[in-house]
């Protein structure tokens, strides 16, 4: 497993600060990369998809590499470059994504991780899965006509395995 220390393996549990961030765990900025082109490319032939992101900017697959990058503990260069979570949340209003599109999103980013090669032990893929879980719901939620959203939020940290419970003000 990379970034363990020399004799670690399944099972044991490591919470100093030898743990790599996701970021790193993942392959950084160049495997977030590669996963967002092949997932783009599979979102061009995807019935479902495909008209949900017609016409979108050329550099979004790179925007969304930078986003899980700042996601999952690497640089804030999402926020430094493209304003943050207020300008993610921008992007999702009123688009009224459906369950059955959030899932298909879901089936095809992780098929493309698999594609991509990103780290398949259990312990990342479900940080990872768990990430694009909630933040798929949170698109949906955020999406729908009559949506509410926080405003003012941070991008999102992730970790390996926590996430505080989201409590209503």
């Amino acid at each position: 497993m990379p970034g363990l220390p020399r004799g670690a393996g399944v099972g044991v549990v490591i919470n100093d600060q030898s743990t790599p961030a996701l970021y790193t765990w993942a392959g950084g900025a160049e495997a977030l990369l590669r996963l967002t082109e092949e997932f783009y490319r599979r979102v061009a032939d995807d019935e479902l998809l495909a008209p949900v992101f017609a016409g979108m900017d050329p550099g979004h697959a790179r925007y969304v590499a930078l986003w899980l990058g700042e996601v999952f503990g690497g640089p804030a260069a999402y926020t430094a470059e493209r304003g943050g979570y207020e300008f993610m949340l921008a992007k999702h209003l009123g688009r009224a994504i459906t369950e059955e599109q959030r899932r298909r999103w879901l089936n095809l980013i992780m098929d493309a991780a698999d594609e991509v090669g990103l780290p398949s032990d259990p312990e990342f893929r479900a940080a990872f899965v768990s990430y694009l879980e909630w933040g798929t719901r949170l698109a949906v939620q955020n999406s729908a006509p009559d949506a509410k959203p926080f405003h003012g939020a941070p991008v999102p940290k992730w970790g390996w395995g926590e996430a505080p419970p989201y409590l209503k003000g």
